[in-house]
């Protein structure tokens, strides 16, 4: 839940409002939690009296008040509106030559998508998410932050506005992988490629779709490869968060 008077965000659960209060605490204005909570942000709640900022011990009514949601798990934090920035040139470049693992998004749907994602990308130690600013679903919300358990103090997001375009730049820099229920190659091919790729002197981005469509042949067609992840044909596909968690781990433990 955005507060547009305040330029606020409400970031709820446990884990979220840990990473928020552990990494980023300077981005925390005011802190709403029960007092069965309050041994766990005792640290938190110094810093925000020291910035004369307030926090407040209350009931689950007014907790759900505060976030919009009943799974605010006994505390809300309201923090600085994210704001995502353009990607540049330096972070590709960048990411290149510290051969970072990360994801660009091409409407991947809904936030809850991009919460489970971002979960999976921080735990497999990817490093960056481009999302398409035209995607108005998948966007930082107090659900996706929720989802993500904590995750997005662990990423850097950014935006872009063109995804073919982009990647057909990304390509020179990155080894760019596109997933596709209908390719050729299986994820088990993942090693193979990464790994000869440049004698692994790059970056790996992968690049996700849309649950039912996929991703649009122009984005396919600058991916470096395409993968799929085979299975019994029962089901057509995966969730888009289980197949990210699969192709990270494969990454991963390159």
């Amino acid at each position: 839940m955005r507060n547009k008077l305040t330029d606020e965000l409400a970031v709820c659960g446990m884990n979220a409002v840990l990473a928020a209060a552990e990494y980023h605490p300077q981005t925390i204005n005011r802190l709403f939690l029960r007092e069965d909570r309050l041994p766990s942000f005792t640290g938190i709640c110094k810093q925000l009296a020291e910035r004369k900022r307030p926090y407040k011990l209350c009931e689950d009514e007014e907790l759900e008040r505060v976030c919009k949601s009943v799974h605010h798990q006994g505390v809300v934090a309201m923090i600085e509106e994210p704001v995502v920035e353009p990607l540049t040139k330096e972070d590709l470049e960048l990411w290149a030559i510290e051969k970072k693992t990360g994801l660009v998004l091409h409407s991947v749907g809904n936030d809850h998508n991009l919460g489970a994602i971002a979960r999976a990308a921080a735990f497999f130690d990817a490093h960056f998410v481009v999302l398409n600013e035209k995607d108005n679903e998948a966007r930082l919300t107090t659900s996706a932050y929720r989802i993500a358990e904590g995750a997005f103090e662990h990423l850097t997001v950014r935006k872009i506005t063109n995804t073919a375009a982009f990647l057909k730049d990304a390509t020179k820099r990155l080894t760019v992988i596109g997933t596709d229920t209908k390719a050729r190659r299986r994820i088990s091919d993942i090693s193979s490629i990464v790994k000869g790729e440049k004698l692994r002197k790059t970056g790996v981005a992968l690049v996700l779709g849309n649950e039912e469509t996929g991703l649009p042949q122009n984005v396919k067609d600058q991916c470096s490869c395409l993968l799929r992840i085979p299975g019994t044909g029962n089901i057509e596909s995966l969730n888009v968060s289980q197949a990210a968690a699969l192709f990270l781990h494969a990454i991963f433990e390159l």
